[in-house]
């Protein structure tokens, strides 16, 4: 255990723990959602997130950049970034909402035990994965720089980038808006009505497939999101980037509390922190280990998980 290299490095690494931390959160938002009113675990998540990032790199690809080609000035780069970011949202959210009309709501009209909504879900989550896997040759795709990751400025001997602010301010804000969105809007209600007693909902004139349609609708629109920040960040993307990320985003879910949508963004935002500590003090090939013992730790003493209040019991 090297705890000189963890306090040499302490705010470097919760800087950048934060960062990867938020992407997390944004994917773990989707899975939140879906477990709160469904009770189901969406395991094509993640694939949903993948779709994403290939969304946003072909679509830079049709504007003339890619990995070699980096578009110049700083509107410039930030109009590309937004035209990638609506089209990874548009595919993610569409992939999701995709995956609810192929795979759940048939076995829903039917009363299909859980097993087999788990199934449907882990095989729709491999065939999205292949499908893309066939269509780009299972290769890597970089990424045109969108973001400078220059050092801005330094805070407490961190190294604070262009990357950093825009990935934690966005997933930020994307957090506050859900939030607003699920607790202040009439949809919202629904959607709350919905986690808590489905068949009371129905009987006030809730459309319920109508509001599992949009709650799958938005968790892909926060994976669009978060895919776009993957891109800016890490640079690359390929069919299977989703898998690991996705397992990632879902302790992250259970580490804040499935269900709770604040609870999300605090476990996703902790478990980035964790890894990175964890990886200073014992190396990098311990830090997904280290997050996973993490979470079986705490769930021994809280099994709801630090904020473990359902989606149907938040607050108006």
């Amino acid at each position: 255990m090297d705890f000189s290299e963890l306090f040499r490095n302490f705010s470097e690494l919760t800087v950048t723990g934060l960062t990867m931390g938020a992407i997390y959160a944004l994917v773990a938002l989707g899975y939140t959602l879906v477990y709160g009113v469904l009770r189901l675990i969406n395991f094509a998540h993640s694939e949903v997130f993948m779709v994403g990032t290939f969304a946003a790199m072909f679509t830079w690809q049709a504007l003339g950049f890619d990995q070699n080609h980096s578009p110049a000035g700083v509107l410039l780069s930030a109009g590309v970034l937004v035209v990638g970011l609506i089209a990874a949202v548009a595919a993610s959210s569409g992939t999701a909402v995709l995956v609810e009309l192929a795979a759940y709501r048939p076995l829903r009209r039917r009363n299909a035990p859980p097993l087999a909504f788990l199934i449907s879900a882990i095989g729709a989550s491999y065939v999205i994965m292949e499908i893309v896997g066939i269509y780009t040759d299972r290769a890597p795709y970089g990424m045109p720089e969108t973001v400078s990751n220059k050092v801005l400025f330094r805070v407490l001997g961190a190294d604070i980038t262009a990357v950093q602010i825009v990935i934690v301010v966005g997933a930020l804000l994307m957090m506050v808006g859900l939030d607003r969105f699920i607790n202040k809007t009439r949809m919202g209600r629904g959607v709350r009505a919905v986690a808590q007693d489905p068949d009371a909902a129905a009987l006030m004139g809730v459309n319920k497939n109508r509001i599992i349609g949009l709650v799958f609708l938005l968790g892909g629109v926060m994976a669009g999101v978060g895919a776009v920040f993957w891109n800016i960040k890490y640079g690359y993307t390929k069919f299977n980037v989703g898998f690991l990320l996705g397992i990632k985003a879902f302790t992250a879910a259970v580490l804040g509390g499935i269900g709770n949508l604040r609870g999300a963004l605090l476990g996703g935002l902790l478990l980035g922190v964790v890894e990175n500590y964890a990886s200073a003090l014992f190396g990098s090939n311990f830090r997904d280990l280290v997050a996973f013992i993490a979470l079986i730790a705490l769930l021994m003493f809280r099994p709801t998980g630090i904020l473990g209040e359902s989606l149907g019991r938040a607050r108006a």
